[in-house]
């Protein structure tokens, strides 16, 4: 299968890496700075028991070519219409895209730049990030990608991807219903986001006060709410992994969007908090702390673009 990952870094970098190494035709679509590092180095990937260095296959925007069988969107919200721009060549009447973004607003931007039948669902489960040399860092066992058609209908060529990433190692179990899966997603990261971005700290670092337990608690009940009012409620394992993760007394766990936040960096906040209480809104649910926790970030945002740190 002829692959397109559009960006290599931790989550794009890490699937692709996995997909090269199984003998797939895989190509990276990255930026110039990036490009440097990789061709410098080589893409590397190391943790949980796994130790991959390869040359990867740099393509350079305007240069893409194709068609692909597969594209896989691992960019930033904040880099989507570049990357659509840049990624239109690949994409031909066969071309399967899945995205790998949290949140589903991009969905719509998607399926219309590309056409609707391009477009397919798509949730990643791991847990990379980024070293001071670039390095992905694999933090934690899971690699996931689920995905499957919008309508959820049967497909095959979503049968021939998951075949594809089994083979390499990533796990893609069968979706019934890939928007709700991306649904839950979303409760997740937002859950995660909120409480560490309101908090400035880790998981465990919040849970480690009075109190803490109890936040994490009450923006666990905030985004349940609004994923049901939206006809997509969490299963119970979902309901409870989700609050287990949240409410781990020692976890350093953080999610990229704090990471940036502390980092002074633009963030993904209108995409993933933003969007979810503006739909919260529209359905009718109260989330005072996902308001606030989205009121934060705004200020964040809205400072950089003053120019100030």
């Amino acid at each position: 299968m002829r692959i397109l990952t559009v960006g290599a870094g931790a989550v794009g970098g890490f699937f692709g890496a996995r997909l090269a190494t199984a003998g797939q035709d895989v190509s990276f679509l990255v930026r110039p700075a990036r490009a440097k590092a990789l061709s410098a180095r080589g893409l590397r990937v190391s943790g949980q028991g796994e130790e991959l260095v390869l040359t990867p296959d740099l393509v350079a925007a305007g240069a893409v070519g194709g068609p692909y069988d597969l594209v896989l969107l691992s960019v930033k919200a904040t880099a989507l219409h570049t990357a659509l721009a840049d990624i239109e060549p690949a994409v031909g009447p066969d071309t399967a895209v899945v995205p790998l973004l949290n949140g589903i607003a991009h969905l719509d931007t998607l399926r219309a730049r590309l056409g609707v039948g391009a477009v397919l669902g798509g949730v990643a489960k791991v847990v990379t990030t980024l070293n001071d040399d670039g390095d992905i860092l694999r933090m934690a066992p899971p690699a996931v990608i689920l995905t499957g058609e919008l309508d959820a209908r049967p497909s095959a060529r979503v049968d021939a991807i998951r075949g594809v990433l089994a083979e390499a190692g990533i796990d893609s179990p069968a979706t019934e219903d890939i928007v709700a899966a991306m649904w839950h997603k979303w409760a997740f990261i937002s859950t995660l986001v909120a409480l560490t971005c309101l908090m400035r700290g880790t998981v465990g670092e919040v849970n480690a006060v009075p109190g803490g337990a109890a936040l994490a608690a009450a923006l666990v009940s905030e985004t349940t709410a609004v994923a049901e009012a939206a006809g997509h409620p969490m299963t119970a394992a979902e309901l409870a992994f989700t609050t287990s993760t949240v409410t781990t007394p020692g976890s350093p766990l953080t999610p990229s969007l704090y990471r940036d936040l502390v980092a002074g960096a633009p963030t993904e906040a209108e995409h993933v908090l933003t969007d979810l209480t503006v739909r919260a809104r529209a359905l009718g649910v109260a989330t005072p702390l996902l308001d606030l926790a989205a009121l934060q970030l705004r200020v964040h945002e809205h400072r950089l673009g003053a120019g100030r740190p």
